[in-house]
């Protein structure tokens, strides 16, 4: 296997005593507003009609402010391997976790907003030297989008997906994967179907929880499940997705909040864990306060809120709609996601579907919700990927 070239640098994770300090004397001198105007009664989801319940974010906000322990999650990323490079003047941080196994396949993993690198510490490990000598190994590299986390902050317009997947090629290329595997959600899903799309020599194939059809298709034929899919992602883009028509227009405006309160930014991230996670009530019934503040924490020290917004000014509703993707495609539709597409839709743009999962339970942050299940989804479906090749 090619070594990595002289253009990647080791990092390492370390944020100022001071940083921290600052934090925790912010949250200490947070004003709240009053509490929501909604029927307190009891747990369920409608305690959130109007946001994040005032009881539970001054619960988090403390929690975050008395016993969250950044320095751990920082020894976390450390220990997986950090390193960053600069591609077309922009600096790109990532994760290398290489596998032990000679065999294993290079795997990129591209996350999405508000998630961030923190999506993948957890699958990472068990990605790259599984327990079981019989499961597929793999080499994974989970940058940082532009904006994001240890990425630089770009100074110019110009990066949609379309250029960070030119530059996630370019990435591997460097570490010596000329040919690789993707897997993403959200915004990661929308890039990986990119590279599908417009990089077959070098994607073997991809596996993603994103699979949007081109646009007009009829839904006749399909079944009464898919129907309610599609009247849930209707519903979800018109009645429930005013951040994305914020950070699409705005988000200079939104992101002078998002880089200054941290009681702010904890609240427009955790209202999406919430309204996107597989739960009744909390996403903490699936997703551990210290994984979302791990997140958290990760925008809050790097100042991203703003930059990261503005991946939607740059390609909200910007996927081509004449884009095809020929490799081996491998889709799983978790059941809580905010957008699921029917299998004869997707496989209009995906044109060959090598496995479809549709499993009984998981949101839009499955790696944190559900991890077992997504490590052995995404190994079976790489697994189909790369026998399509046999």
């Amino acid at each position: 296997m090619p070594r990595p070239t002289g253009d990647v640098q080791a990092f390492e994770a370390h944020a100022p005593d001071a940083d921290l300090d600052d934090l925790r004397a912010r949250l200490a001198a947070a004003r709240l507003p009053e509490a929501e105007t909604v029927d307190p009664a009891g747990p369920g989801p409608h305690r959130w009609d109007q946001g994040v319940p005032l009881a539970d974010l001054a619960e988090v906000v403390d929690y975050w402010r008395t016993e969250y322990d950044w320095r751990s999650f920082e020894a976390r990323l450390n220990r997986i391997g950090q390193f960053r490079t600069t591609i077309d003047d922009l600096g790109i941080h990532f994760l290398h976790r290489r596998s032990a196994r000679a065999e294993a396949t290079p795997l990129l993993m591209t996350h999405g907003w508000p998630g961030s690198i923190a999506e993948f510490i957890d699958v990472a490990d068990e990605l790259a030297d599984p327990e079981d000598a019989h499961a597929p190994a793999f080499h994974v590299v989970v940058p940082s989008l532009p904006g994001f986390g240890y990425s630089d902050r770009p100074a110019t317009t110009g990066w949609g997906t379309e250029k960070i997947a030119a530059a996630w090629v370019e990435l591997m290329r460097r570490l010596g994967y000329p040919r690789f595997l993707a897997h993403g959600g959200d915004w990661g899903g929308n890039i990986t179907t990119v590279l599908g799309g417009r990089f077959p020599a070098h994607v073997l194939g991809i596996h993603t929880t994103f699979a949007e059809g081109p646009p007009g298709l009829t839904t006749d034929g399909l079944t009464d499940l898919e129907r309610k899919w599609t009247e849930e992602t209707h519903d979800f883009w018109h009645h429930r997705a005013a951040y994305a028509k914020q950070q699409a227009t705005r988000p200079q405006t939104i992101g002078y909040s998002l880089v200054d309160s941290p009681v702010g930014l904890l609240a427009w991230i955790l209202d999406k864990f919430a309204e996107w996670s597989d739960t009744e009530d909390s996403p903490f019934e699936t997703i551990s306060r210290d994984r979302i503040l791990d997140d958290v924490t990760l925008y809050w020290l790097t100042r991203t809120g703003a930059s990261a917004a503005r991946i939607y000014h740059e390609s909200h509703n910007s996927l081509d709609p004449g884009l095809r993707v020929d490799v081996p495609s491998a889709i799983t539709m978790y059941p809580r996601d905010i957008e699921k597409y029917p299998r004869a839709w997707a496989q209009e743009r995906y044109r060959q579907i090598v496995r479809w999962a549709s499993p009984e339970t998981g949101g839009h942050f499955p790696s944190l919700e559900v991890p077992g299940y997504f490590v052995a989804d995404l190994r079976a479906g790489l697994a189909a990927v790369l026998a399509a090749h046999r």
